[in-house]
């Protein structure tokens, strides 16, 4: 169960540091990547997963 617990943590904080690093590049940044603003969320929960 504890394990459960660190790996939820892990994930989520893995989520959060990468929504804040894409929300801190400008839009032409984001752009030259091929990413929209809306596109930050589904991004970084598919990269927490993995």
């Amino acid at each position: 169960m504890l394990d459960n617990v660190v790996k939820n943590y892990r994930q989520w904080r893995n989520y959060r540091d990468t929504v804040e690093e894409l929300n801190r590049l400008s839009n032409r940044d984001l752009n030259d990547l091929g990413i929209s603003r809306a596109d930050i969320t589904t991004i970084a929960r598919d990269a927490s997963v993995k």
